[in-house]
């Protein structure tokens, strides 16, 4: 079991699924590690990729979601959006890089974050990055959140 944003999670094996090659989306977990908290060290997947370029808090309209949450929130649910035309989801996501803007707001109330991301991800919890960075191409995004998703064979 792992902790992610205060609640615990079964995603992460006992020890390392690289020897399980029949499995499609099989969490690398390194048996002398400890178990990551909120996502995965590694994922191994088989089948076509679908690449989703960084995604922000924007709705269709252009209008963005107000506060560091709820743009998180919408930025996965744009991810969900593009997924769906290529027939996936967000179970079928082996890797997110996130860009935020400043990481004290990234962590600065990790119940919600972790509420939110379930809402859109259920506990599912791929290979991931969290990166500050000191400005996005969107002045009012607060983070950037690219994708990496593979659908079975």
């Amino acid at each position: 079991m792992t902790t992610f944003f205060g609640k615990k999670e079964t995603n992460v094996s006992e020890r390392s699924t690289r020897k399980n090659r029949d499995a499609l989306h099989a969490v690398l977990q390194p048996a002398s590690w400890p178990r990551p908290k909120g996502f995965a060290n590694g994922m191994r997947a088989r089948g076509e990729t679908v690449f989703v370029g960084g995604m922000i808090g924007q709705d269709a309209q252009g209008r963005f979601a107000q506060g560091f949450v709820a743009q998180m929130k919408l930025a996965l649910e744009n991810i969900a959006a593009v997924l769906k035309e290529a027939g996936a989801s967000p179970q079928h996501i082996v890797r997110l890089t996130w860009y935020v803007r400043d990481m004290d707001e990234y962590l600065g109330d990790l119940p919600a974050l972790g509420a939110a991301y379930r809402e859109v991800m259920g506990r599912h919890f791929p290979a991931m990055a969290v990166v500050e960075v000191t400005r996005l191409v969107e002045p009012l995004a607060r983070l950037e959140i690219e994708a990496t998703a593979v659908l079975p064979e």
